[in-house]
């Protein structure tokens, strides 16, 4: 088993128009109101599992031939992976990413991820930001696109930076830390 890396990770997202202030009652996450916009700064754990018997991850469709590709390419998996407020997979469940990543690049590991980040905690409650962008996954520190969302992001703009926390390199399964 690998040794856990160290996480330093950063997620913002602007959201315009006349939210009002809500109370912090979260550990996670951070909300200010400068007047014009919402920041909202959170820091939580997206657990990936391919294996065992209940996996939050599963292979959708395939190439006939992707041998020759290092990240294998044309793969896709649909995901409904949990969201935890730390990195241990039995910490407090916040939410869930639920949606499909696909591997996009024929001579690296890039996949397209497009996934909708939904929680259930606190104030973020049937609040849900998307992802669609491209994650390029030997990199330690990927960012990628915020496009939009729900309830307390509504308009949602802005970027996640995403690392590795722990990966399994003989299943694939995987923690990665958002901030």
């Amino acid at each position: 088993m690998t040794e856990p890396m160290v996480t330093l990770i950063f997620l913002l997202f602007l959201a315009t128009g006349s939210l009002a202030q809500t109370a912090n009652d979260v550990s996670w996450a951070k909300r200010v109101d400068t007047g014009s916009q919402v920041i909202t700064t959170m820091q939580f754990y997206f657990h990936d599992t391919l294996s065992g018997s209940n996996p939050s991850a599963i292979k959708v469709a395939q190439p006939q031939s992707s041998a020759n590709s290092l990240g294998g390419f044309g793969n896709l998996m649909m995901v409904d992976d949990p969201l935890t407020e730390g990195p241990d997979k039995n910490s407090k469940l916040i939410g869930h990413a639920r949606g499909m990543y696909g591997s996009a690049a024929q001579n690296e590991l890039g996949l397209i991820m497009v996934l909708n980040y939904g929680f259930t905690d606190g104030v973020y409650k049937d609040s849900s930001f998307s992802l669609l962008s491209l994650n390029p996954a030997l990199q330690a520190v990927r960012e990628m696109t915020i496009v939009g969302g729900t309830g307390l992001f509504r308009l949602a703009r802005g970027y996640a930076l995403a690392q590795t926390y722990w990966i399994d390199p003989s299943t694939g399964d995987a923690i990665v830390g958002y901030n």
